[in-house]
């Protein structure tokens, strides 16, 4: 990329933080692993032995000041830790909590008069670039159905707060029916995509939303429908989980083409 790379930060080495940490440490042209903020870091230097020498350790709220994008790979209830600091030194923020993007869009306000830049990947929305494309005109509608595995959405505040059981479960069952703001809100862990593809399409409250726990499932399946003015299309994705079973392999994946997208030479989709 000319005369420098970017600096790449990454907030967390859960399953998608190590993926990504381990394919920018084989080398993408244009890109340098930089620093890395953990919680323990034993266990993170366990899965990157150069922590500490070629990759700098710190604190959330100091990752923007010593990269260019930052990576945000944590918890919901870190999100504002690192995107706020990203945010006000005018950086790349790339969230994966997208749902918590929702709930803390006082950022996209204040990226616009820091000149940041908050770039939501693809992840698991196939056909994603469509979608932005119909929301250049008139999208009529949006509804997406999503299928889990019982232990994909286990853990689940909306879960909790209704009293709702997937202990010993033997046929599919709806647990959500809804906008995707409130699928957002209520499973943060498990439907960032939905969050992405309301931005992506005509918001997070007219988005409909459906949420099954279906046991017969090994894979997290997302079923999209849209009918806009331009063209109506469905899409069907099948996303393999990763270590975390709320997680697909292909999150990972999408953060390093998203990253690639911002040093290539050529960039194919919108």
């Amino acid at each position: 990329m000319g005369e420098r790379s970017l600096r790449v930060g990454l907030a967390g080495l859960g399953a998608v933080g190590r993926e990504v940490a381990r394919r920018l440490e084989a080398g993408i042209a244009g890109l340098v692993l930089t620093a890395v903020a953990v919680r323990d870091r034993e266990k993170a230097r366990c899965n990157l032995p150069r922590l500490g020498l070629g990759i700098a350790v710190t604190a959330l709220s100091d990752l923007a000041r010593q990269c260019d994008v930052v990576v945000e790979c944590l918890p919901a209830a870190l999100f504002r830790a690192v995107a706020v600091p990203a945010v006000e030194a005018g950086k790349i923020f790339m969230p994966l909590s997208v749902g918590q993007l929702l709930e803390n869009f006082d950022l996209v306000e204040r990226a616009r008069a820091t000149g940041a830049r908050i770039l939501i990947p693809t992840g698991a929305l196939v056909g994603l670039d469509a979608v932005r494309a119909a929301a250049e005109g008139e999208i009529r509608s949006v509804r997406m159905v999503t299928r889990k595995p019982p232990r994909g959405l286990a853990g689940a505040p909306y879960l909790a707060e209704h009293g709702i059981s997937l202990e010993n479960l033997k046929a599919p069952k709806k647990v959500f029916d809804g906008s995707a703001r409130e699928g957002a809100r209520g499973f943060p862990a498990n439907l960032n995509v939905a969050a992405a593809l309301s931005l992506a399409g005509i918001g997070p409250d007219r988005t409909r939303l459906e949420i099954w726990a279906d046991p017969a499932l090994e894979r997290n399946v997302h079923v999209i429908e849209v009918d806009a003015d331009s063209a109506r299309f469905s899409m069907t994705i099948e996303n393999v989980p990763s270590e975390n079973p709320r997680t697909g392999k292909i999150t990972a994946l999408s953060v390093i083409a998203a990253l690639r997208g911002l040093v290539s030479e050529l960039k194919v989709g919108s």
